[in-house]
């Protein structure tokens, strides 16, 4: 942990990190996704999935896949899978505290929309402890772990990556950063995307609940 004690900006992803039930989330979003895809491309429901999942794996987006091959426009499809409903998500109070009393600057990576981690992070209660956001329009539609991805967006916050470290649930999408110099913490899960790679060695801590992590770091800071 005492390479811990030095950084300066830790960086987050949103889905899958920063509140645990992603399928209580991300399930709405993958249904839309569906739907979106049989609707633009007139396919059933079982292809449209199909299509989806494909897309995900070979271009790590579904949205990546469907502007290679079908010129979806991205902001119409941003639009309509972020349009879900979160009135069963509650504050988290620990998270907030914890949060507000890290002295470091803090941001989010996602390769989601920018309007749907304000959507999130409103729910928690945590909306107003960032330092920036950095989503997929920001990045020119290229995912996370693309390198271009994550060198639009050290460029955009100023940061140095050898003074971050980076939280993420897709174990894969830490390469980069590590590559580049940061720290990196992958949040343990059973999600067969998500815990991909996660035996490499460019994964530094392996965590089981981010409040706690984030507690032992204000701890080191202040030691």
């Amino acid at each position: 942990m005492k390479q811990l004690k030095n950084i300066k900006n830790i960086l987050f992803d949103c889905d899958g990190v920063l509140y645990n039930d992603l399928k209580a989330v991300f399930g709405q979003v993958s249904k839309r996704m569906t739907n979106y895809i049989s609707k633009k491309l007139n396919l059933d429901i079982k292809k449209a999935k199909e299509l989806q999942t494909n897309y995900f794996h070979k271009y790590n987006t579904s949205l990546n896949g469907l502007m290679i091959h079908h010129d979806i426009p991205p902001e119409d499809f941003l639009k309509d899978v972020h349009n879900i409903d979160l009135t069963f998500m509650k504050k988290d109070l620990f998270l907030r505290e914890v949060l507000g009393s890290l002295n470091l600057k803090k941001f989010i990576f996602t390769n989601g929309s920018k309007e749907h981690v304000e959507n999130i992070i409103k729910h928690l209660g945590i909306d107003d402890l960032f330092d920036g956001i950095f989503d997929i329009v920001d990045a020119g539609f290229h995912p996370k772990p693309e390198a271009k991805a994550f060198d639009l967006m050290i460029n955009k916050f100023n940061i140095d990556p050898k003074e971050t470290l980076y939280i993420e649930d897709i174990a894969k999408n830490l390469s980069i950063a590590k590559n580049r110099g940061s720290t990196t913490a992958w949040l343990i899960n059973d999600e067969y995307w998500g815990k991909k790679e996660s035996d490499k060695d460019f994964i530094d801590y392996k965590i089981e609940n981010l409040s706690l992590f984030l507690k032992e770091i204000r701890l080191l800071q202040n030691s």
